[in-house]
This record gives C-alpha cells, structure tokens and sequence, in this order.
C-alpha cells in the first residue's frame, strides 16, 4: 500500500525544494608557484596558491583558466605597493578567499574535493583554513592604502639600482662577461617577446611588422611559447628554463641558459637532459634584461619589446630586488630599444569587414563605368553579354530537356 496523500504531498515539497547553498565546490589544485599551477588548472578547480602581492601576469592566467575559486595562502595586497592581481580575480567573478595562512598548502591534496564556504575551506566537512573573502570594496581600500607605500618601495627600489650597478658596472657600461652566440645580430632588427603585460596582443598586432623586417625572435622563458602558439620561428631562447616548454626547448632555437653571477644554473641540466648544449650567462639581472645586452652587445640595430616591464608598479610586479636591472638595462641599450607595450591598445583596426566589402564594390563599380566609357570597354562588354546569353541560352535547353525528359 502506497503513502497516504499528505505523506506524498510532503516528499513531492522535499523534491521540488532547493538544496541549501554548500558553497563552491570543486577538486583542489595546489602549488606555491602561481605559475606553475596555472598550467594545470581546469575550469571549475579551487585554485590553492601562496602569492604574496599577486601580479597583473599571475592574475591574468589563473583568470584564463576559470577556476571556482582562489585561496591564497599569503596577502593577495600586503600594501607595500597597488598590485593588480586582487582586483582583476575579483572582477572576473571569482572567489578570492586570502590571507589563510601556509599550512592550507599541507592541509588540502592535490586532486581531492574541497568547498568555499564563505571565508572558511572545508575538506570534507573539517575546517582547514579561515581567511578574508575578498570583494571589489576589500580590494579597493587594500589598494588605497598600498598607494600611501609607494614613497618607501621606490626609495628601495633606487638602493638597490645603486647596488647592482656597483656589481654589474663592467656589464653594463663595457659589455665584459657577454658570450658568444651562434646566432647573427649585426646590422638586424631584434624582437624580444617576454610573457608579460598584453604581449599576446600586442604579438598579434606586430603581425605586419614581423612580416616585412623578419627580425630576429628572442622568447624569454615561457614567452618563447608564446612565439610558437603566434606561429613564428624560434631563433633563440633566453632564461633560466623555469616555466618554457619542451616543445619550445626542442624547436631548433638557439639556447642561452642565465645563470646566476656566481655561474650556478638551475636551469642548465634540464636542457643537457633533452640533448641540447647551450650557452651560459651569468648574470645578476632578469632574463629580459640579459636578451637585451646580448643583442644590443652583438650589433642589432633595433630591439622591440614585447610583454617587458617598463613602469615602476611592474617593477615592483615582478620584485624589487631583480627589476633594478632592468631599469639601468634600459638606460644601456638607450635609443635601440622600442617598446610595444600597449601598441595593440594604441592602434585597432577601424574599419569593418562590411565596409571593405563596400569599398570594394565602389571601385568595382567605378572601373566598370570607366571601362564602359571607351571603344575598347564597350567592344569588351558587347562580346562578354553576348557570351553570356549564349550561356543563359544552353543553360534553359538543358532545363527543359531535363524535366521534358521526365
């Protein structure tokens, strides 16, 4: 005998009600380099990061990949300076929970589930982490209190220029300690494509000009895969081989590793693994900065930057103590170097494909009329409409005969 008509009435109710809200729920990713996780995050993941001060780059691939949410185990703004990355999460609609402490990074495993419910992280139904949630108004008032930081970063920031030119003076003013390289620089203009800020497209907007000039392509690190995904050919690779891929490492290119000034090279024996026999820089500088010397150490008469660092909170973006370097690098190499940051913000194309379309039909129509206004043309169009009953007159007999057949 079946349930009696309340009994069915109260479980159809217990059907059509909503389950309570259990928070975002998805299989967690974790690793201390953003970087790094960010080429294995799937959309829907919880992405569990300890990334003190997120960059604009960091933020900018972890957005690309949609995950559910971000945990950060450190300050997403630890208000030494207005960094970006909190505000373009936050703004792509994405859960930042923060400041949750590093033991988050033992507490969750790669792989399993795990649920945001509001600030706390919940490991099957165990409180593993509690944070700051993060929304647009957190973010803007951890920002406004960063600008007021600005004074003492940049007061660093010169000490450290200063130090660094005291230990790289013979590099940088006279070019000691550069090596010698298989590829030719003379005389040739020199693209340097770095995986940072709008280098995709402002790489795509340089279509043109790779095109005409065929400049030498330099991919620092991961931006030698940024070259290869644009369908460009490698001439060299410069960086310490952290994040570039072996795809990129095995496509022919010339392989300079940058090491550290004391000559160790973290990134030298994953090279020699794939059969590859590089050059060594050593170097107290970015690896952008060491594709900049040796170019404009080897002749090249022009270098244009793509994804490089330019302003003060990119400096700060990427560390204070390495972008010193950059900053008198681009004093050294002075009137060679044409950033394109931006270029593809600067110049968009205007026109529609409509009104090419249009464009081309109006000179079309112009050529005819001028055409048609001489004996030539006019011989021309008695001949081609001729012809062209001659072809509407087959094409009718062969219709009839078709269906007259029938």
């Amino acid at each position: 005998m079946g349930p009696s008509t309340p009994m069915r009435r109260l479980l159809q109710r217990r059907r059509a009600a909503p389950e309570p809200d259990r928070g975002v729920v998805g299989p967690v990713r974790v690793d201390t380099r953003t970087k790094d996780l960010a080429k294995r995050l799937q959309p829907g993941d919880i992405a569990v990061i300890d990334h003190m001060d997120i960059d604009k780059v960091a933020a900018d691939s972890l957005v690309a990949a949609r995950p559910a949410a971000v945990v950060n185990a450190a300050p997403s703004t630890s208000g030494r300076y207005p960094n970006l990355g909190p505000e373009i999460i936050v703004a792509a609609g994405i859960p930042l929970l923060d400041r949750v402490g590093s033991a988050v990074i033992t507490k969750v495993e790669e792989g399993g589930s795990a649920r945001l419910d509001g600030n706390r992280l919940l490991v099957d139904d165990d409180v593993v982490a509690e944070g700051v949630l993060q929304d647009a108004e957190t973010v803007a008032s951890a920002m406004e209190e960063a600008r007021a930081g600005l004074a003492v970063q940049l007061e660093a920031f010169a000490a450290n220029t200063m130090e660094y030119l005291r230990k790289e003076r013979e590099l940088l003013l006279d070019g000691v300690g550069v090596p010698d390289v298989r590829t030719s620089f003379e005389g040739r203009q020199v693209l340097i494509v770095v995986r940072g800020y709008h280098y995709k497209d402002d790489l795509a907007t340089l279509r043109p000009y790779i095109r005409e000039y065929r400049p030498v392509i330099i991919g620092v690190d991961g931006g030698a895969d940024a070259v290869l995904q644009a369908g460009y050919q490698l001439d060299m690779i410069v960086g310490d081989m952290d994040s570039v891929s072996d795809r990129a490492l095995t496509s022919g290119a010339e392989i300079v590793v940058h090491a550290y000034r004391d000559g160790n090279a973290p990134g030298l024996e994953r090279v020699k693994a794939l059969g590859i026999d590089p050059v060594v820089f050593p170097a107290t500088g970015t690896s952008e900065d060491v594709a900049m010397l040796l170019a404009d150490d080897k002749g090249a008469s022009l270098i244009v930057a793509v994804g490089t660092h330019a302003t003060l909170v990119e400096f700060l973006d990427k560390g204070r103590a390495g972008m010193a370097s950059t900053f008198l690098t681009r004093l050294r190499v002075g009137g060679k170097l044409v950033d394109a940051k931006g270029v593809s913000r600067l110049y968009r194309q205007r026109i529609s494909n409509w009104q090419v379309t249009v464009l081309l039909l109006a000179g079309l129509f112009a050529l005819g009329v001028a055409l048609a206004s001489t004996s030539a043309g006019q011989t021309f169009y008695t001949l081609a409409w001729g012809r062209l009953n001659d072809i509407v007159t087959v094409a009718v007999d062969w219709v009839q005969t078709l269906f007259g057949g029938g």
